[in-house]
């Protein structure tokens, strides 16, 4: 019997010719509780999947680290004809409950080149529960995800998403777009990721009822991004978003990047960057007609912040039982674009905006007051941004200043705060201050206008508009 590998030794990248199969052969043999040690700042090439295949199995670097020092498994397998390799980790076998992945980096090579159908970087969850992905560097999927937590046979239940540094990910060339985060995992949570330029969406919820998502980042660099969180997926659970929490997420979409001189308040960007919808919900957002009358249901979505440039910052289209309340735009925004090629001939397009909500197909749902009405919220993501021209916001980006990495840890990590040293630093720095401003010129408001407020509270509820069940929240934010 092969028994765990002592802790202070790794499993070596050499001899390459057997890598592959050495390391599959120690998750199979090994047992539950076996860990997989890899080697700091040693690069696997990998020829195919490194397979979990019992419970409560880790794979991570020797000593934790939380650098640019984890060692790299790369997808480095065959590709012919648009499929081959484009899996390094997977976990969702019939007996994965509990296993682990830790502390690694994850490059799937694309490299530029287009799309291989396959799974993603990292394939998760399964008919699993209890499962941990942390500290983690997932980056340049060949296929369609940096990280994937599947359904299973719809009992895939809570996995832990924390830590991570993800991204970039795809291209913004049409069909050629990569995720972030994508879960369709019940009750599990996701929080503390840094998400660097994903093109298709940055965290993307297939429903997942009972997920919390929370203190992540997401930002865009040199790709459009289509969605920074996305809630508008009818499978693989028809839509149900009962118990999600989207909460305390900051989405940072393009800033100008020409110098910041005079009064100036906008400037160009090299790439024409946007974020086409910061939060979408309901599928109509996203696919039109496409699912009929399809809805998203159930969701939370709170305390949300948004920067930089955006088409819209948040869009509701086709859902039910939704609350969206107290998000709001930090900095300097714009809201720019117009429709492109693939919008619907004769189907109208809103005007760029903060938050958009189609009155004539969202029912019983609550949110803030200052939504704009549409009465057309369909495939929004068919916007294109200015080729060109000074409307993106002067502004930082999370990646703009490194500050030194967490201390690592020897046991999985229940802390709360990000995965990645390097990017967090700009965030405490550019974000912070604006938000110490904002929130304390909010509590004053509140805090002045409090008793007037209550004289109205009944009068204004009586009053709101109440289309098919739909209240606005009385309360600006």
């Amino acid at each position: 019997m092969i028994m765990p590998r002592a802790a202070s030794n790794c499993e070596p990248a050499d001899p390459a010719n057997t890598l592959t199969n050495r390391l599959n052969t120690l998750l199979n043999s090994s047992g539950p509780g076996y860990v997989l040690s890899l080697c700091p700042s040693t690069q696997y090439l990998i020829q195919a999947p490194i397979l979990f295949a019992s419970p409560n199995q880790e794979i991570s670097t020797l000593g934790y680290p939380t650098d640019d020092s984890r060692a790299v498994l790369v997808v480095n397998g065959p590709v012919s004809n648009g499929t081959g390799h484009t899996t390094a980790v997977d976990g969702t076998c019939v007996n994965c409950d509990g296993v682990r992945l830790r502390n690694v980096q994850i490059n799937g090579t694309r490299a530029g080149a287009p799309p291989t159908n396959g799974g993603a970087n990292i394939e998760m969850g399964g008919p699993n529960s209890g499962q941990l992905i942390e500290y983690v560097h997932s980056y340049d999927p060949r296929s369609w995800s940096c990280l994937h937590i599947d359904e299973g046979p719809s009992n895939c239940t809570n996995v832990t998403v924390q830590n991570n540094d993800i991204g970039p990910a795809g291209s913004d060339l049409f069909q050629q777009w990569a995720d972030g985060i994508s879960v369709a995992c019940t009750n599990s949570l996701v929080r503390n990721n840094m998400i660097n330029n994903p093109t298709d969406g940055g965290i993307v919820l297939f429903g997942s009822p009972g997920t919390r998502v929370e203190n992540n980042t997401i930002w865009v660099e040199n790709n459009t991004l289509l969605g920074g969180i996305n809630m508008v997926d009818v499978t693989p659970f028809s839509g149900d978003y009962k118990g999600v929490v989207v909460i305390n997420n900051t989405i940072v979409g393009g800033f100008a990047t020409n110098p910041d001189t005079g009064s100036a308040t906008k400037g160009t960007n090299n790439e024409d960057v946007i974020i086409k919808i910061g939060i979408a919900i309901g599928p109509r957002t996203w696919f039109g007609n496409e699912y009929l009358n399809n809805v998203s249901t159930g969701g939370t979505v709170l305390n949300n912040q948004l920067t930089g440039a955006f088409s819209y910052g948040i869009a509701i289209s086709s859902a039910t039982n939704f609350t969206v309340e107290n998000n709001v735009l930090i900095g300097n925004t714009s809201f720019i674009g117009a429709r492109g090629p693939n919008c619907t001939t004769g189907d109208p397009t809103p005007s760029p905006a903060p938050f958009i909500i189609d009155i004539n197909n969202t029912a019983q749902s609550t949110t803030q007051s200052d939504f704009a009405d549409t009465s057309d919220g369909d495939s929004l993501t068919c916007v294109l941004p200015p080729d060109g021209g000074d409307y993106w916001p002067f502004g930082g980006n999370p990646s703009a200043s490194p500050t030194p990495s967490p201390t690592p840890s020897p046991s999985p990590s229940t802390s709360s705060h990000s995965s990645t040293g390097e990017i967090v630093g700009i965030v405490i720095g550019v974000i912070a201050g604006i938000l110490f401003v904002a929130l304390a010129a909010w509590y004053i408001r509140k805090w002045a206008l409090k008793r007037a407020e209550d004289r109205t509270h009944l009068a204004t509820t009586r009053h709101a508009h109440t289309q098919k069940g739909y209240v606005r929240s009385n309360e600006q934010f």
